[in-house]
């Protein structure tokens, strides 16, 4: 098992002048850095990938979906946004190494609505579109596309587990799966160790494996102990990432309700979060 904390713990948006976490995150004990992609332009990634390399860690790469990115919306102009950036995403991804590019890819983080079924088709059948062409460019560079569910309150697409297995079978392609947040799974499912069970080693391409409030990971209610069995069970190898949020744009406070600060510092969340991951898969 390989253990990664995300970018967004300390900036959001990751830019070019951030790349001292590189080394930071390296000291920590870390093997993977997962860089979140806000704005991919403020980003030098030729420089990014050097450093990565020079320090031996790995790479995973996150997206960030606002509503300017939704390939589920109305709008065309706004799809055919979605599909590029998530386009650029998996380039980028296939660039530092990275086997995965992972998020709620299907939709707009925050959009929440009643709407009605003939609505819901609309936009699953924009959804499945894109994913199908999305799943497409992930093959021919290599990359797995992570499908996360998020909970009730930040989408009103794709919570469970069992929505996102349906979706990602409707899409049909071998490079498009699901990931994980353990944070959503714990408002969304009955019973995570199961869930995971349920995707298997073959569905089941990354872990954010975050803590009940956000915070420091084993600090909270969640089933650890179980959920270290089941991947155990299902032969998962692959990263333990997490992935929660220190300084936090107007647009990520929003969008996953950050209102108060979850550990005393960002380190402290990163360097007891760590620990606990060694402690219980060790």
């Amino acid at each position: 098992m390989k253990f990664g904390v995300s970018t967004f713990l300390w900036k959001s948006p990751f830019t070019s002048h951030s790349f001292d976490l590189v080394h930071k995150i390296k000291g920590m004990g870390f093997d993977i850095i997962e860089v979140a992609v806000e704005q991919q332009e403020l980003i030098d990634w030729v420089r990014l990938k050097e450093l990565i390399k020079e320090t031996g860690l790995q790479a995973t790469v996150s997206g960030a979906f606002g509503a300017e990115r939704d390939i589920s919306s109305e709008d065309p102009r706004i799809r055919a946004q979605g599909l590029k950036y998530i386009t650029d995403c998996i380039k980028i991804a296939e660039h530092l190494g990275s086997p995965i590019f992972g998020g709620p890819v299907y939709s707009a983080v925050g959009k929440t609505r009643f709407i009605t079924e003939e609505q819901k088709k609309r936009e699953r059948s924009w959804c499945v579109e894109n994913l199908v062409k999305i799943g497409e460019v992930a093959a021919d560079y290599g990359v797995v596309v992570g499908v996360e569910p998020l909970n009730r309150f930040e989408t009103d697409m794709i919570n469970t587990a069992d929505q996102a297995i349906s979706l990602v079978s409707e899409v049909g392609s071998p490079n498009v799966k699901i990931q994980l947040d353990t944070f959503h799974c714990n408002i969304e499912e009955k019973n995570i160790p199961d869930t995971i069970r349920k995707l298997g080693k073959d569905l089941l391409c990354h872990i954010q494996a975050n803590e009940s409030d956000r915070g420091t990971p084993g600090t909270g209610n969640l089933d650890w102990i179980g959920i270290k069995e089941a991947l155990t069970e299902i032969g998962y190898e692959k990263a333990i990432v997490i992935e929660t949020f220190g300084e936090v744009s107007e647009e990520i406070a929003r969008a996953a309700s950050i209102w108060r600060p979850l550990a005393n510092s960002s380190d402290d969340l990163a360097i007891d979060g760590l620990a606990f991951y060694k402690r219980l898969f060790s």
